[in-house]
């Protein structure tokens, strides 16, 4: 147990040198890129205020466990331990099982979850807890096992921009997709290619890695929040927004929610 905990402990180390900067912090850039996870969040929380009241208090879950996974990955970076590690991925396992139980199209149900979305809930929950346990029986193969969550989720959220007629929810989702790309682009030069980006003298592809995917994330979990109520809560309407400036595309997106001519997000 206490061998876990050790630094240096992980099977894995990233391309970035360690204890470059800092004595006290072995992957000095992978680990403070993690920062955006925890600083983006409570804003989330702010905007998401309204959909939170009116359609589904559970999005906050979502935002909560996005720190959650900041901060365990910044402690897997800063110390490379194999405890370090496992928080960090379960951590990511749990958000993914979460985000999907929540915004799974209930049209999409296999037949013996019956329409129930407690029943998938508790579906997903057990799925969580089997990849809980796989994830510390075999630690090694955990990142690439996880990176293959993003690909079903990538192509649902195509299917369900299909289905969708506002051309400002299209430009995000495709925006979306892209980043998720140039994300998975970071990782897999970073885990397979280290040799080459460190001839060049940039071996940060990793902390590349960690920004690009909480924009794809936090982005695809504000747009299967607005098809949520689309399908799900038709009586109400969801309008996406940007934060600071709603004319601004390349804001902070968030999902509005309004009722006639009243803006429940403002309430």
């Amino acid at each position: 147990m206490w061998a876990t905990l050790e630094p240096g402990s992980s099977p894995i180390d990233w391309c970035e040198d360690n204890y470059t900067f800092s004595p006290l912090i072995a992957e000095f850039v992978n680990t403070f890129t993690n920062i955006i996870f925890v600083a983006l969040p409570p804003l989330l929380i702010h905007l998401f205020r309204g959909y939170g009241k009116f359609v589904n208090q559970g999005i906050h879950i979502i935002w909560i466990l996005l720190i959650v996974v900041g901060l365990s990955s910044a402690y897997f970076h800063a110390t490379l331990s194999l405890i370090g590690q496992l928080l960090d991925e379960v951590a990511i396992l749990w958000v993914f099982f979460a985000a999907f139980s929540m915004f799974f199209p209930r049209r999409l149900f296999p037949a013996f979850i019956h329409n129930d979305r407690k029943r998938f809930i508790l579906a997903m929950a057990l799925l969580g807890g089997i990849g809980t346990g796989l994830a510390i029986i075999q630690p090694a193969i955990n990142a690439f096992a996880l990176m293959t969550l993003g690909i079903p989720a990538v192509f649902l959220l195509m299917h369900e921009l299909k289905r969708s007629n506002d051309l400002r929810v299209y430009r995000l989702g495709v925006r979306c997709a892209f980043v998720w790309v140039i994300a998975v682009f970071c990782w897999i030069n970073d885990r397979l290619l280290c040799e080459t980006w460190s001839s060049i003298n940039f071996p940060y592809l990793h902390g590349l890695w960690h920004i690009f995917i909480f924009i794809a994330s936090y982005t695809a979990c504000v747009l299967f929040a607005y098809f949520a109520v689309k399908e799900e809560k038709p009586e109400k309407r969801a309008v996406l927004k940007y934060w600071p400036r709603n004319d601004f595309e390349l804001g902070i997106p968030y999902v509005s929610i309004k009722s006639h001519l009243k803006d429940l997000n403002e309430i």
